[in-house]
């Protein structure tokens, strides 16, 4: 059923609604300005635009991304953490800003993440998955620890950068396999990737979506999930916590609001991401970009929070990892 109808293109500007919009609706009085602040192309900018179109709908107003890049996210953080918190504003986050950031040292945020934005909701983790390059020949966890322990320091892991999700995969591996790694940072998960491809390092932590192409392509092999469960791309690739039990890495996306975000907004915001979430169409695209549905509740994303932070906290503590 047709629910909405916007005229006068050249403003963009929503005219009038018609009948069958939630009553809640009307708690918003224009466009929404939904804040990214990752570059156009990536996972983070697909989400957004996936969770515009669908949450359009339900919140009875045009919700438009605006894509803010810089900092690693922050520079849209801090623009959603100023804006007035009347719902028009809300913003997408990542787990390093909310749960990396703030713990490691060195680190300087424009802002407080735990006081200048309101939790609504967490949306998707995205599918952590090993790969290592086709000039490895070691393709399973098990064959990788024997050797890395038998040949210290001999592998190589590459990442996007110190600090990143992936470089605190790595370590973590590290950890838990009880084994001499070296991280190789890469300025960006692009060249690390061509490297690996190259054959100049072993092998990397990272979102399953930056990899596939190179899957498909035969360039790079899929080891294992350092997610909790695996996608329905791969249901027979193994979990590395099949091997080294709780290990887990979840580089999730959540959705805030602007400091002192009224609880009923809130409360509206969360049930609206949990309709459009749950569309078919939007689990379809979830799946097809290698996400994986995680929303819940206000309290469930400061939970997640707490856990990640103290999880991550421990990691940056024991490798010794500053801010670049």
């Amino acid at each position: 059923m047709q629910r909405r109808m916007f005229v006068g293109a050249g403003t963009g500007a929503l005219i009038g609604t018609v009948a069958g919009w939630p009553a809640q609706a009307q708690k918003l009085t224009g466009d929404v300005r939904f804040l990214c602040g990752f570059a156009p192309g990536g996972t983070a900018d697909l989400l957004c635009r996936i969770l515009a179109e669908a949450t359009t709908p339900e919140v009875g107003q045009k919700v438009i991304v605006d894509t803010k890049t810089g900092a690693s996210g922050f520079i849209a953080n801090e623009i959603v953490a100023n804006s007035p918190p009347d719902g028009r504003t809300i913003g997408l986050a990542a787990m390093a800003a909310l749960c990396v950031s703030p713990v490691m040292p060195g680190q300087k945020l424009p802002i407080n993440v735990d006081t200048d934005l309101t939790p609504i909701a967490n949306i998707v983790g995205v599918y952590n998955m090993l790969v290592v390059g086709k000039h490895v020949p070691y393709r399973t966890v098990p064959e990788l620890i024997a050797y890395a322990k038998a040949n210290p320091g001999k592998l190589t892991y590459a990442s996007a950068g110190n600090g990143t999700s992936q470089h605190l995969a790595g370590e973590l591996f590290k950890k838990m396999a009880g084994v001499d790694i070296l991280h190789v940072p890469y300025r960006g998960g692009a060249p690390a990737i061509q490297d690996m491809i190259s054959g100049n390092v072993s092998m990397m932590f990272g979102n399953m979506p930056e990899f596939l192409g190179q899957i498909a392509g035969g360039n790079l092999i899929p080891v294992a999930f350092g997610a909790p469960r695996q996608s329905p791309m791969f249901p027979k690739l193994p979990l590395i916590s099949q091997y080294l039990p709780g290990f887990s890495v979840v580089n999730w996306f959540a959705v805030f609001g602007s400091k002192g975000l009224p609880t009923d907004l809130v409360d509206f915001w969360n049930k609206a991401l949990r309709t459009a979430v749950a569309k078919p169409e939007v689990q379809k695209r979830f799946e097809e970009s290698g996400m994986d549905t995680i929303i819940g509740s206000p309290a469930d994303l400061k939970a997640t929070i707490v856990a990640d932070r103290k999880k991550w906290a421990e990691v940056i503590k024991e490798a010794g990892m500053r801010a670049d």
